[in-house]
């Protein structure tokens, strides 16, 4: 059993390109690794995505309902092969507890960030761990993202991001919809994940994550759009980016 090698989590609060309306801002980044990939065909990759929600002036932002992530068509999800989680395996738990009931299934790992609320007093800043599980939702494939933090006490859910299908520069979306309980306690700041997982299936090598370098011919290197990513707040709005980046062709 082949598990993904657990890196320190990329800080959601590193600097990135930037989105605002009114207030609101939001700040990306992502990261394509690694770069040098087959102009024909597909090979293993890791992808990096995370965003720093913040508002100008005293007051925070609105808080986040809903989350998509669509990746470049040239990168294709392949979970054939990987154990399933269930949510109920890993929803409440501690972090541990969830990777020691579907670590089988372990596709990533992150942090999130969040300004937490008490009666009566400022908000203060709380950090989490992410990992990832290839799941199931209703009958559709999805990533199972368990976020457990302890401040104030200790707290567990499971985001699920459903992954669909679409046409055109985005081939593969994923989306995800907060729980409503998020807004009792204060509001997200942050939230980061590098998915990647190589493992063995019918004794063959295989990865989640697979990619191309969309270069044309008689060119060894291209800028494409790698993500795009959107986050929806509470009364409607909405702040969209699409993340640029680079990739040679191998050999």
């Amino acid at each position: 059993m082949a598990l993904l090698a657990l890196a320190a989590p990329l800080s959601p609060l590193a600097s990135g390109e930037v989105t605002q309306k009114g207030n609101v801002r939001v700040s990306v980044q992502g990261k394509l690794t690694p770069q040098s990939l087959p102009r024909d065909g597909v090979a293993p990759i890791s992808v990096s995505v995370s965003g720093r929600i913040g508002a100008t002036g005293s007051a925070g932002p609105p808080q986040l309902r809903k989350i998509a992530i669509a990746i470049n068509r040239h990168g294709r999800l392949s979970s054939r092969g990987l154990p399933l989680c269930r949510i109920g395996h890993i929803d409440p738990s501690t972090t541990s507890e969830a990777l020691s009931s579907c670590g089988s299934s372990l596709i990533g790992a992150g942090s999130f960030s969040a300004n937490v609320k008490l009666p009566e007093q400022s908000p203060f800043p709380s950090h989490g761990r992410v990992v990832a599980f290839n799941g199931r939702l209703r009958g559709r494939p999805a990533i199972l993202a368990h976020i457990y933090g302890t401040k104030p006490v200790p707290t567990s859910y499971v985001l699920p991001f459903l992954v669909r299908s679409s046409r055109g520069t985005f081939g593969t979306v994923l989306e995800a919809s907060l729980p409503k309980i998020t807004g009792d306690w204060g509001y997200v700041t942050g939230i980061a994940m590098t998915l990647e997982r190589r493992f063995s299936f019918r004794g063959k090598q295989r990865s989640f994550l697979n990619a191309g370098c969309p270069a044309p011919a008689g060119f060894k290197s291209v800028i494409f759009p790698l993500l795009r990513t959107s986050f929806g707040f509470d009364g409607g709005l909405n702040l969209t980016d699409t993340l640029t980046r680079s990739c040679r062709v191998e050999g």
